[in-house]
């Protein structure tokens, strides 16, 4: 294993109600963001997974993406 990915199991979220509880949103706001690719995710058979990392750089990508550019 690399340091990338020595607690690839810790990172993983399985299921909507693991990512919903992880970022404190209702299950099914969780199924139609995947759905309509809002969200980062990827499915392991049936089950919508993400991982923590890309779901808090995710984030802070869209807070970044948010915030009004400051003049110089």
């Amino acid at each position: 294993m690399t340091p990338d990915n020595d607690n690839l199991a810790a990172d993983i979220l399985r299921g909507a109600d693991a990512i919903a509880a992880f970022l404190g949103f209702p299950r099914r706001a969780v199924y139609h963001a995947a759905a309509k690719g809002h969200l980062p995710t990827f499915r392991l058979g049936e089950a919508v997974c993400s991982r923590k990392s890309t779901l808090l750089a995710w984030i802070a990508a869209q807070e970044a993406a948010a915030r009004p550019e400051r003049a110089a």
